[in-house]
């Protein structure tokens, strides 16, 4: 449920747009930036399906995260989410998010089939 006065993804004229998700109230919370990201890329995932969808239907991403020392470790987790449909992307390095737990946000679009 979004915490906002926001939709967690809106379709329109043949793509998914979904917003900016974290791994807020999610066990992975208070874990490292690649155990958000496992559990955002889940999310991702779920929402997609519910339009019939799923990740090999991404075409852009934009990442936000709080620390780029971790990139590593989340370039791992992301390339085997994506596996060989890479989307274009975008990484933004922010000071903090809405909760000092969270170390990234991930925004997706998918093209809807």
């Amino acid at each position: 449920m979004a915490v906002g006065p926001y939709v967690h993804a809106v379709a329109h004229q043949g793509t998914l747009h979904i917003s900016g998700l974290t791994a807020f109230a999610t066990g992975a919370q208070t874990q490292a930036a690649d155990q958000q990201a496992k559990e955002i890329l889940s999310q991702i995932t779920a929402v997609a399906a519910e339009e019939g969808v799923s990740l090999a239907n991404l075409v852009k991403v934009t990442i936000f995260v709080t620390d780029l020392t971790a990139l590593g470790e989340l370039r791992s987790v992301l390339a085997d989410a994506y596996g060989d449909n890479r989307p274009a992307s975008s990484l933004v390095e922010v000071q903090n998010l809405f909760h000092p737990d969270l170390k990234i946000e991930i925004e997706a679009t998918l093209a809807l089939d």
